[in-house]
């Protein structure tokens, strides 16, 4: 916490056990070998500012959204939150969804069940054969929202529940479909340099750490281009 932090935070919720916030896109969820500026630490800070507190503040990261995605992301602010949090992540009851712009027309719905595997070296993602000891399995399930066509090209906006969350998952599994996400610049090959992603996550839907309540989060998604098209 060293360093100062000025970066605007959209707060959608806070209570003394939870803090969601609307992730920044192109924002670390967390620190790392970049020495980039993080979420994290973003919202520690604001926690630290808002409430004068001393020394460390704790915040526990309970799941995370890759570096160029936007939209709702939950943090907890005490380890008990962070310990059911992380529970309900494992077990699936917390659910994300999602949406995405890609490329191509897209089937109406669809489940997407493949076995990915991650090279650490590089940070690439690939599906592999489900025999292959090293990977894990990875499903979703998407809905077409609607298509359009723009400068010659057919462009779709599908909604995505991610039933497991593995490491670039969306961007992979529609990526080996032929449906690679606008402006992937890692799994697209018609991504163009300094284009944004077209990946947000929309909405959260968890059960309270402590009061048991079950609680849904949305947050809109950017009125740019491509989201504009629909």
């Amino acid at each position: 916490m060293g360093r100062k932090i000025n970066m605007k935070l959209r707060v959608i919720y806070e209570d003394n056990h939870l803090l969601v916030v609307e992730k920044i896109p192109n924002i670390l969820s967390q620190a790392d070998n970049t020495n980039d500026i993080d979420m994290l630490s973003i919202c520690k800070n604001y926690i630290k500012e808002k409430y004068n507190k001393p020394g460390n503040v704790y915040l526990g990261l309970v799941h995370r959204l890759d570096r160029p995605v936007g939209g709702v992301m939950v943090f907890a602010k005490t380890s008990k939150a962070a310990s059911r949090l992380s529970d309900q992540v494992r077990t699936r009851k917390m659910k994300k969804t999602y949406r995405a712009v890609v490329n191509g027309v897209c089937d109406k719905s669809g489940v997407y069940m493949d076995y990915l595997i991650k090279n650490k070296r590089t940070n690439m993602v690939r599906v592999v054969d489900k025999n292959n000891k090293e990977s894990k399995q990875a499903k979703l399930s998407y809905s077409l929202i609607s298509t359009q066509k723009y400068k010659d090209n057919f462009y779709s906006l599908v909604e995505i529940n991610l039933h497991t969350g593995r490491p670039h998952q969306i961007r992979v599994q529609f990526s080996s479909r032929g449906h690679a996400l606008f402006g992937d610049q890692r799994y697209s090959n018609y991504a163009k340099i300094g284009e944004q992603i077209a990946l947000w996550s929309t909405k959260l839907e968890l059960i309270h750490p402590t009061t048991k309540e079950e609680m849904c989060f949305v947050t809109e998604m950017p009125n740019t281009f491509p989201w504009n098209l629909f």
